[in-house]
């Protein structure tokens, strides 16, 4: 199961709605062995045009291998930030490295699927599955298409464990904070 607060939700929904028509994507980080997410990276979805053509055909090749042949199109078109995402890499690891200064993790990564629902894609499970696979991480993706179902507080928004190849669906408990969330012994005052 999620747990995760409603502010969090409600940046992860705002980043999506903001990108739309293009794919958003993120983490969110946490102490190092906890599974609270706290502490939000809104990352830049380098699939999307900026103009520069040197970027541009770096991204292009990043897709050709990250995507290859089979995935190369979504529904007949070639594959774009509309219906997929990556990580601007240099983002990513400035991320990452101010993570492991922290002694956090990125308990949930997300993104947004802008003409789909909100279930991963076969992209997104092969990419999940890589050899930087985390099993404890936590793959939120949501839908902004017109017609998404209301799932979690009036969005579709889900929660994904991807490990190997398999894609489990878990729970997603929404609290307004984690403080008596029943999610361990360090939420309960001290008597003395």
């Amino acid at each position: 199961m999620l747990q995760i607060r409603a502010d969090l939700v409600e940046e992860i929904m705002a980043h999506a709605r903001a990108e739309h028509p293009h794919e958003a994507c993120g983490m969110i980080a946490g102490s190092e062995g906890a599974e609270r997410p706290e502490r939000f990276f809104r990352m830049t979805n380098a699939a999307k045009p900026t103009g520069d053509a040197e970027a541009q055909q770096r991204e292009q090749v990043h897709r050709a291998l990250v995507l290859g042949e089979a995935h190369a199109e979504y529904r007949g078109e070639v594959r774009s930030s509309l219906t997929y995402y990556t990580w601007d890499v240099k983002e990513r690891l400035r991320a990452q490295r101010e993570m492991d200064e922290r002694d956090e993790w990125p308990v949930v990564i997300y993104h947004s699927h802008t003409r789909s629902e909100a279930y991963p894609s076969q992209v997104d499970i092969e990419v999940a599955s890589g050899p930087a696979n985390d099993p404890r991480i936590h793959y939120v993706i949501v839908s902004t298409r017109p017609d998404a179902e209301a799932r979690v507080r009036g969005h579709d928004l889900r929660s994904f464990r991807i490990v190997d190849g398999v894609v489990t669906e878990e729970e997603v408990d929404v609290v307004e904070t984690y403080m008596f969330a029943h999610t361990g012994a360090d939420d309960v005052p001290d008597l003395d």
